[in-house]
């Protein structure tokens, strides 16, 4: 069994325990995660199963996609709901205050990342040193958030919610907060959920308990989609029968032998002569050879 399946990630689970849950549905060690999810959000997490684990770090759509709510008024340790209190206001927002900061934080921006994630730091995870009470110094990191639309807002309770779409490596507690410190009285985000990732939504995951049906009633198979998925906004390749065999065994291969190469394309998805996704392919045309990328077949 190889392809990909997407959880429905409950909430307080790690995406490691979501893997380490799956091995266990489906009886398999060899599976991997495409893109960590906090704890406490939910949604979207594609999880690679089979040989499909070669692509795990080779997805070239990163975008993401979330709805998520928060909270003005307060500031706590984690930047969420299930932090410690470390401070409150009281300052009133409108809901044209908070709209006007908003494009502030829309395009391409610094942020920086929070002292509870998953970011190393000399080998050591911030997490780890924050539980231990150690704040190190953080370098800001360039992100792009696409979309970040307030989607409703309650200016009694100063609470909302959001939708985004942004960068990999874009921290959605971060983004509050910041919203929150530029409006001079802080903000948390009180629920998360990945609406999309690598090209997958909602609409394509199952929960642990639909998995579980599905292996039961031995038809596992209609839930895992095809690598190829992953790859399908790129130009697709097509090598004919000795070009598939040199290019499974690693070997580069003349540019100018591969008639339906673009000239304006660098990464393809390549397929055999047979028809099937075997993996992608970069274009070196100041060597006029196609290297190997990551060889799926």
């Amino acid at each position: 069994m190889n392809g990909i399946i997407c959880v429905n990630k409950p909430q307080d689970f790690t995406s490691f325990d979501v893997v380490a849950k799956l091995r266990g549905i489906l009886k398999m060690k060899r599976l991997g995660h495409g893109g960590t999810l906090d704890p406490m959000a939910t949604g979207v997490l594609p999880v690679f199963v089979g040989t499909a684990t070669k692509a795990c770090d080779i997805m070239p759509d990163s975008s993401k996609g979330y709805s998520a709510r928060f909270r003005l008024g307060e500031t706590t340790d984690t930047l969420d709901v299930w932090g410690e209190i470390l401070a409150k206001s009281d300052k009133a927002v409108s809901r044209e205050e908070l709209e006007a900061v908003i494009p502030r934080f829309r395009g391409k921006i610094m942020q920086l990342p929070p002292m509870y994630s998953a970011v190393q730091v000399n080998g050591k995870r911030l997490y780890d040193l924050a539980r231990q009470g150690i704040e190190v110094e953080r370098t800001p990191r360039e992100i792009e958030v696409q979309t970040l639309r307030l989607d409703e807002y309650d200016e009694e309770k100063r609470e909302g919610s959001l939708t985004i779409a942004c960068s990999k490596g874009t921290y959605i507690r971060s983004l509050i907060s910041d919203i929150g410190d530029a409006l001079g009285c802080g903000g948390i985000m009180t629920a998360l959920v990945r609406t999309c990732a690598g090209g997958f939504t909602l609409d394509d995951c199952y929960t642990f308990e639909q998995i579980q049906q599905a292996r039961d009633e031995v038809r596992l198979e209609e839930l895992i989609l095809p690598i190829e998925r992953v790859f399908e906004k790129l130009p697709k390749l097509k090598l004919g029968e000795a070009q598939s065999r040199m290019y499974r065994n690693g070997v580069k291969l003349d540019l100018s032998r591969i008639y339906n190469i673009k000239d304006s394309e660098d990464t393809y998805a390549v397929y055999g002569s047979d028809g099937k996704f075997i993996g992608t392919a970069h274009a070196d045309r100041e060597n006029g050879i196609l290297r190997v990328g990551k060889n799926l077949g």
